[in-house]
């Protein structure tokens, strides 16, 4: 009885499972690989907090207790959360209207820490209910198009700051605008520090991914800034941070506000999900591994709600930081922790150390992740193998470039949703014939030259049929009917997952009108699950129960079968 329950308890807190299978030898690679990722954990967790409009030491409280939380109740012993380039924007995006009646840094961290909460609370609910389906929401050609409207976006926030200027602009056209109308006030120290930092970004993983680019770039316009005084020549820095760590708290927020936290909240919920699920199966397959959707989903909650209580805001998983951590030979999440432990001497004994690091540098960190989100090779796939995947992209990209982040969200799973029921409303239906030197039974509209059987007409359904599509699979066997006038239509049913009620009702009706005109309904390779259905909708009554065929070639054998 103890056994099960701790086993009950490890699988609801798989920290405590793994730290009862770690091995001692992995401790050296743990140590390692948490000292190369705490390189790269300081400045991309200080850029992404500016990048959600918040103090940047606050990406630094984020990265501490996602971190800790994660490694006591994620599953994947490899994946690592922190402040995250797509989720960023949208926090901004939630928290910006709540702020213009005013407000403070301080409103500006509590209005985020409570979206984290929030994010963290469905998440969790989401795992305990089962529900990792929820991942798959958003299509490929979908999230292409969300993701390289977010870069895009994201490029064109940060060119102020990488000038060396700022504006007040909000919506996509008006920052282009103002960017435009303020280029005069380039700063031009400022602006060769982030074209520097944005080089070595760019261009040090072409030659080695060893040596984390990032940390390169960031320590090096930190010590330049620092010998060539450039705070003194106009270049903004980001300044000592606060010393030490924030206590839990709860933050509190006007009720007014919890309404838009919580949509915003479902948003980020679909997009880190989306990128965490997919991240965690690709580092698990590498590594045996089995991935667990659902206590994911909690790991991901508890790290979210983790980090609104440190005065943190939401994460998601990261590919490159986890990438980083797996090519430094991570074994456990202990290299997590180490990460995490060396933040906090920072924060606790070093706070000044980044002081003089340039602002325009974190502009840099920030452009180079919004180019890893611009995913062009995809375009240009789906250009070659289905166009209207490519304009489903675009038009999503477009709703994130034009209507906002948060709006682009709302474009993203509408235009998903419009797509399933585009395919399923609609969806192909095709005759078959005989193609010569070829087995088996083809699309007339892929072999146009294929023969038919006289009087029989082999038609293939490919989809569920259900009430969406139900009249438009009438229309297509009423037609067939009239132009042919044929003895059978033999309906493939091996597509066809499912029959509802509006479906059965129309087959009936169909069946009634095609046998008053000579034409008489077979079905063919009909699951036996809907031959069930058909039973318990009383389609038997109407339709012929002689006419259903396990294989093709049986139905045709005895329907050409003269009648005795």
């Amino acid at each position: 009885m103890a056994g099960a329950n701790a086993s009950r308890i490890e699988r609801w807190i798989p920290g405590l499972r793994a730290a009862r299978s770690y091995q001692r030898p992995w401790l050296r690679s743990d140590l390692v690989a948490g000292v190369v990722l705490a390189a790269i954990l300081v400045p991309q967790g200080m850029a992404y907090a500016e990048l959600a409009g918040l103090p940047a030491v606050t990406g630094l409280y984020t990265t501490v207790a996602c971190l800790v939380a994660y490694a006591v109740f994620g599953p994947s012993r490899v994946l690592v959360l922190g402040p995250d380039s797509s989720v960023s924007p949208l926090i901004l995006a939630a928290i910006t209207p709540l702020l213009l009646s005013g407000g403070s840094p301080a409103r500006a961290i509590e209005l985020a820490a409570m979206l984290a909460i929030l994010v963290g609370l469905i998440e969790i609910g989401l795992g305990v209910g089962k529900l990792g389906f929820v991942a798959d929401l958003l299509a490929s050609e979908v999230q292409v198009g969300y993701m390289n409207g977010l870069g895009i976006t994201i490029i064109v926030g940060q060119l102020p700051k990488l000038f060396g200027f700022s504006t007040d602009a909000d919506s996509f056209v008006a920052k282009v605008r103002a960017f435009v109308d303020n280029i005069e006030k380039t700063h031009g120290t400022t602006l060769v520090v982030g074209l520097c930092v944005l080089a070595v970004l760019l261009v040090l993983p072409r030659f080695t991914k060893r040596v984390p680019a990032v940390l390169v770039a960031v320590v090096g316009a930190t010590v330049v800034s620092a010998v060539l005084d450039l705070s003194a020549k106009g270049v903004a820095t980001v300044g000592s941070l606060p010393q030490g760590v924030p206590t839990p708290t709860v933050p509190w927020t006007k009720v007014s506000d919890v309404w838009p936290l919580v949509v915003a909240a479902v948003g980020i919920t679909l997009v880190s999900l989306t990128d965490t699920i997919a991240t965690a199966t690709s580092f698990a397959a590498r590594r045996g591994d089995e991935v667990e959707p659902d206590q994911e989903m909690i790991g991901m909650g508890m790290a979210n709600i983790a980090a609104g209580l440190f005065q943190g805001f939401a994460v998601s998983t990261s590919g490159s930081r986890t990438a980083v951590a797996d090519q430094s030979g991570a074994k456990s999440q202990v290299s997590g922790l180490v990460g995490a432990g060396l933040v906090v001497l920072l924060l606790l004994f070093l706070n000044s150390l980044l002081a003089d690091l340039p602002q325009t540098a974190l502009a840099a960190v920030v452009i180079t992740a919004a180019l890893s989100l611009i995913d062009v090779g995809a375009l240009r796939r789906y250009w070659r193998i289905r166009k209207g995947a490519l304009v489903l992209s675009l038009v999503a990209t477009l709703g994130v470039v034009l209507l906002g982040v948060l709006q682009g969200i709302a474009v993203a799973i509408i235009l998903a949703i419009l797509m399933f029921f585009r395919r399923n409303w609609w969806p192909h239906g095709v005759v078959l014939g005989q193609v010569e030197g070829l087995e088996g039974w083809h699309s007339l509209r892929a072999y146009p030259d294929a023969e038919e059987l006289p009087d029989i007409v082999i038609y293939r359904w490919e989809a569920p049929l259900f009430f969406a599509n139900a009249g438009a699979f009438r229309q297509q066997i009423r037609r067939l009917a009239r132009e042919r006038e044929p003895a059978f239509i033999v309906l493939q049913c091996e597509a066809m997952t499912d029959v509802d009620v509006t479906a059965a009702e129309m087959l009936e009706r169909l069946d009634d009108e095609l046998n008053a005109a000579g034409t008489h309904l077979a079905f063919v390779e009909m699951r036996s699950r809907l031959q069930d259905l058909t039973l318990r909708y009383g389609l038997l009554e109407t339709l012929d129960k002689d006419r259903f065929y396990p294989t093709l070639e049986v139905a045709l054998r005895e329907l050409q079968e003269p009648e005795p």
